[in-house]
């Protein structure tokens, strides 16, 4: 199995890895877990952020700040390297992407009153966007609407770090020995991993069928589940998902055990 790896992440044969559930905006929550993770994390582990860790709150600037001064703390250790630290894409991370993108949609006015129910609206405002001008710039045309996006866009190159991040994401994360597989909310097991699409984002019900082992994964986590489930860890699979006011990490140990959840 060979996906592409501007997609994917390889995570090689890591002791253990870390992996933290949807943070949503949540710095003060996230700042603690990384306080309690810390003194925990050796050489040969790999640290998975499993997806929306932007939308719904409005702490965006310190979010990143955390998450990108966390990894510098991380990497400096002696035996860490910069692959060891990877971060998935969400379906909040997915929206704002296409949000930037919003010119090109069919119907932009009815995509983005959608985003906006869906908790996009304090990742926008913390870019200097306003959903009624976005709203009012959907219904003027392509024109008004390019100039919104780009805005948009010239303001998140201007704060260090965020455009890096953002490219930075991938839709998954697996391990060399097909053991584990890490992903933000969804998967199709009809589909092959390479095939998934969307499925990453909207495909919850899917997850929730899992099983038996997926294309010789032993252990599927997931950090985010739309449906509200809870923390559930079962023969195959494992959903990180607390529900709001919660941030969540799981020691995944390389044989799929999953050996400690921490909550804060």
């Amino acid at each position: 199995m060979t996906p592409d790896s501007d997609k994917f992440a390889r995570l090689g044969r890591p002791f253990r890895v870390w992996a933290i559930s949807a943070i949503h905006c949540d710095v003060a929550r996230l700042t603690a877990l990384h306080d309690h993770v810390w003194p925990l994390i050796r050489p040969g582990d790999r640290v998975v952020y499993l997806g929306n860790m932007i939308g719904r709150g409005p702490a965006l600037f310190e979010t990143i700040h955390e998450l990108l001064t966390f990894r510098r703390a991380l990497i400096a250790l002696p035996g860490m390297l910069a692959s060891d630290v990877v971060y998935l894409r969400g379906t909040q991370e997915e929206m704002w992407q296409k949000l930037l993108q919003l010119q090109f949609a069919p119907n932009p006015a009815d995509v983005l009153t959608w985003m906006l129910d869906q908790g996009v609206a304090p990742t926008l405002r913390a870019y200097g966007g306003s959903p009624d001008n976005g709203l009012a710039a959907a219904r003027d045309g392509a024109v008004q609407l390019t100039r919104w996006t780009n805005d948009l866009r010239q303001t998140m190159r201007h704060a260090p770090g965020h455009t890096s991040l953002f490219s930075a994401l991938r839709r998954a994360a697996f391990d060399d020995s097909n053991t584990l597989l890490f992903v933000s909310a969804g998967l199709d097991p009809q589909r092959p991993l390479a095939a998934q699409g969307d499925s990453f984002w909207w495909g919850a019900r899917g997850f929730s069928a899992i099983t038996d082992p997926y294309e010789g994964f032993i252990r599927i986590v997931r950090g985010f589940d739309p449906n509200g489930g809870g923390i559930d860890v079962s023969e195959v699979t494992a959903s990180l998902d607390g529900g709001a006011g919660t941030v969540i990490c799981a020691k995944v140990e390389s044989d799929g055990t999953v050996s400690d959840i921490m909550e804060v």
